[in-house]
């Protein structure tokens, strides 16, 4: 009896000297997914070109594409799940589901939350005005209001650039990027701070007066996050990704949707 009581007191010792580290869970998300036979895939559906609702309401763009191959090809069904996208990380945390895949920006503070892809597209945090605003660069943006989606990396790029965002008279939080940009059209806000693939696919379809700032506030890289532990899911998708590069498959989706190929993946 006691030679238990010294063995378990000098485990608990062991336990306290190494920080008692958690012990580390079995990775079977790519098992469960296949056992599942759905790939669940975490979208702001109000995001183009990246994933939106056509005129039919149906969840189409840039990454649905990509993801419905990727399912294909690891043979499962997929399903693209609506989620709001400012409590993203609780969505997936909870498993509702599988992955956050639409646009999210690779981060610092989020790389240590969760496990991601490799970048497979590259993009800038830019400012989109109305023409007629004046404002042609960051100084011009002194003193007006900007508005900004809720849990977007816009807001990231605003709180690592401190003297910028003191220069705004005020910041406006939206739902979603398109919001916004009606809000800047019927001039609610004099700017919106978002990211310029979405911006300039939006402007070209829709043809509003709007136009991007040259000055970049954030450069960034697209990746697509997975639940911290689930390794083998994230590394299964990013070997079909870049099979996908290599047969030419994500080219072609590339051009689809911005008439040139400005994947990163494998390059």
């Amino acid at each position: 009896m006691k030679k238990i009581a010294f063995v378990v007191m000098a485990c608990m010792l062991v336990s306290a000297l190494t920080g008692c580290k958690k012990v580390q869970k079995t990775d079977n998300s790519l098992e469960n997914l296949k056992a599942r036979n759905v790939f669940v895939l975490g979208l702001d559906d109000s995001f183009p070109p990246m994933g939106f609702r056509n005129e039919d309401n149906e969840i189409v763009g840039f990454d649905i594409d990509l993801a419905k191959e990727v399912a294909a090809r690891l043979g499962v069904e997929f399903k693209a799940q609506p989620i709001d996208w400012d409590a993203k990380e609780l969505e997936l945390s909870t498993g509702k589901i599988d992955c956050i895949w639409n646009g999210l920006t690779i981060t610092p503070e989020r790389l240590e939350a969760l496990a991601f892809t490799k970048p497979y597209l590259n993009n800038d945090q830019v400012l989109v005005v109305r023409k007629d605003s004046g404002i042609k660069s960051f100084s011009d943006a002194a003193g007006k209001v900007a508005g900004v989606q809720n849990g977007s990396s816009a807001q990231d790029a605003l709180e690592h650039n401190p003297a910028f965002k003191a220069s705004l008279k005020n910041i406006v939080p939206f739902k979603d990027n398109l919001t916004a940009m009606n809000d800047l059209e019927t001039r609610g806000v004099d700017m919106v701070i978002m990211d310029s693939i979405v911006a300039a696919y939006d402007i070209t379809q829709s043809g509003k007066d709007l136009v991007i700032v040259d000055d970049v506030l954030a450069k960034e890289a697209y990746g697509i996050a997975f639940r911290k532990n689930d390794l083998k899911l994230r590394d299964a998708v990013q070997s079909v990704l870049e099979e996908m590069a290599a047969d030419g498959t994500a080219e072609a989706i590339s051009k689809k949707w911005f008439g040139a190929d400005i994947t990163v993946i494998g390059k």
